[in-house]
């Protein structure tokens, strides 16, 4: 029976680089009808140019998957630390040009 536990885990590495993790406050999202693309990107006050840091592509099904945990996780998040609020109108101007979809 353990060995059957063994075949079903997934190790994952981390390398350090990638466990300092990006700083975004805007993401943007496209998709086709094959992939869903996600552009993060770090906008500064007062700068008004700001470059994608990180873009991650998904199929279909795995952006569904995505959606639906990171629900689960703002549920369990604000369940302990009370609900996150959000602002109607983003803290920055959007009129830097690109696409004009966003989360």
């Amino acid at each position: 029976m353990e060995e059957q536990q063994n075949e079903n885990q997934l190790n994952i590495e981390l390398s350090e680089e990638i466990a300092e993790g990006i700083f975004s406050n805007l993401a943007i999202i496209t998709h086709s009808n094959t992939e869903f693309v996600l552009d993060f990107i770090r906008v500064m006050p007062g700068i008004p140019k700001a470059k994608v840091k990180s873009r991650i592509i998904l199929t279909p099904e795995h952006a569904k998957r995505l959606l639906s945990a990171l629900e689960d996780n703002i549920q369990k998040f604000e369940a302990v630390n009370g609900r996150i609020k959000t602002q109607e109108e983003p803290p920055f101007p959007m009129g830097f040009g690109g696409p004009t979809a966003q989360a």
